[in-house]
């Protein structure tokens, strides 16, 4: 029956809208101002699911962050029906010997905070809960073990490991697993002053120049913990604040609820370490033929939290491309009939696209946020799993977390003061010669229109996103 229903919809997308020719050749002259090099998809569908216009609709591209429509909309679906699996972390007393061991207890939480301003979902009270209970512990122990140890998704670039974007995925996260460097200028010719978590060391190669221009830079080896900073800052800016991603965010963790508990008075004799669960062969739905592992119930805890609700979590995934939230989604979603790995994570995407009639071959992803090099979609695949999304009980309210065109997020300064100001929204997608927009858009006549559009191997030198957005604003007037 599944089979049947995934047809119906590309026999209605095959029928062309009226007058589509005319259409396409001035979109395709937009498009050909970028100049060589840049290959273009797009498709837009009316609210019929007849092509409204088409480039290369059917053809596979890289879709960057637009890989979050599909992950978030997955969330949305099971948040809708089944769920998702609880969250919140929770600390546990173990008893070891003749002493106590703290054990933090990940379980997908992106908003986990250890901020000395925290009002909720907060380390803090974890660390109040154990030191009521005890003044001594040996050993902190951050537990990742929920999700198997796959910091990176396959296809991601090394070199963004480092920033704040590439940071480890990890069950136990915390703070946006991101540190803030915050560079002091000195005086001219000298060295400025560094401030950073103690639990990383610092190389100062920078250097204070007369002025106030900044060109300052943080490196760091992949599970490296020696920060280099290298550039200049002007003698007269103000401090800067650099923000670094973190490669084991358990292992930070453990770290920062044993200086809490030092704090609060408990004594703290042995190591923070973490403990992380491999990569193995069961963790792959191909291998295991589909059959979870059997899971033996965890200790009572001390002490749990409760984080945000989900909906807050994909309004921050979509509105500001948040990635590592995003990939905690994608395994969360794997958790409910797998491992928590990825590749689980993509068999309930991949059950998502067969109930919205997405073409065969039209999606091929590697991760949940869109950093992989190795993810590809049609526009096509793209076009129709978003006009399917509109159709769904919950597809109000999933349409609600993407950015406004003039408005707010990653849109707020494109479309600002054109036709499409306030009545576009859309998922972008930007990385590396890769730039991406897919959503909905009302046309001039009041049509809903859903589209995708991606440009690909652009050049260093062309801003993809100003013609992509000229063509959007096209096809609304024409329609």
């Amino acid at each position: 029956m599944r089979f049947l229903l995934a047809l119906a919809p590309l026999a209605l997308l095959a029928a062309p809208a009226p007058a589509r020719e005319p259409l396409d050749s001035q979109v395709h002259a937009i498009l050909s101002e970028a100049g060589s090099g840049t290959r273009w998809g797009l498709l837009v569908l009316d609210a019929d699911g007849r092509e409204v216009a088409a480039i290369d609709s059917d053809k596979r591209f890289i879709p960057a962050s637009n890989t979050k429509i599909y992950t978030s909309a997955a969330a949305m679906r099971a948040m809708a029906s089944e769920g998702l699996p609880a969250a919140g972390a929770r600390v546990r007393l173990v008893r070891a010997g003749d002493a106590l061991d703290v054990v933090l207890e990940g379980r997908g939480d992106p908003h986990l905070s250890s901020a000395a301003d925290c009002t909720r979902d907060c380390l803090a009270t974890l660390a109040d809960a154990v030191a009521a209970q005890t003044r001594r512990v040996r050993d902190v122990v951050g537990d990742d073990t929920l999700f198997p140890d796959e910091r990176w998704s396959p296809g991601m670039s090394w070199n963004n490991i480092p920033s704040r974007y590439g940071t480890g995925i990890s069950a136990l996260t915390i703070d946006d697993n991101e540190i803030a460097v915050v560079v002091t200028p000195g005086a001219a010719g000298a060295a400025p002053s560094v401030a950073l978590p103690a639990y990383y060391s610092v190389q100062n190669h920078a250097r204070t120049i007369p002025g106030s221009a900044n060109t300052l830079a943080v490196d760091r080896a992949p599970n490296g913990r020696i920060v280099v900073l290298t550039g200049t800052i002007g003698a007269g800016a103000a401090p800067a604040t650099l923000r670094m991603g973190i490669d084991d965010p358990a292992d930070f963790a453990a770290w920062r609820l044993a200086q809490m508990l030092r704090a609060r008075g408990v004594q703290v004799s042995g190591q923070a370490m973490a403990r992380h669960r491999p990569l193995m062969p069961a963790d792959d739905p191909g291998v295991r033929g589909g059959t979870p592992p059997v899971r033996v119930p965890a200790q009572a805890a001390l002490a749990e939290l409760t984080p945000p609700p989900l909906g807050e979590t994909l309004h921050t995934v979509n509105k500001v491309s948040q990635n590592l939230y995003t990939e905690l989604l994608l395994r969360r979603l794997a958790l409910a009939n797998g491992t928590g790995s990825i590749a689980d994570g993509q068999v309930v995407i991949a059950d998502m696209l067969a109930d919205a009639g997405v073409p065969a071959g039209a999606v091929a992803l590697s991760d949940g946020s869109g950093m992989s090099t190795y993810n590809r979609v049609t526009p096509r695949g793209t076009a129709t799993l978003v006009r399917w999304i509109a159709s769904q009980p919950w597809g109000a309210a999933w349409r609600a977390t993407l950015p406004v065109g003039g408005k707010d997020g990653t849109l707020a300064r494109r479309f600002a003061g054109t036709a499409l100001d306030g009545r576009i929204f859309a998922k972008t997608g930007t990385i590396n010669a890769t730039n991406a927009l897919a959503g909905y858009m009302t046309a001039a006549s009041g049509r809903e229109l859903t589209f995708a559009i991606y440009a690909n191997d652009v050049p260093a030198d062309v801003g993809a996103t100003a013609f992509m957005d000229r063509a959007l604003l096209s096809i609304a007037a024409a329609n």
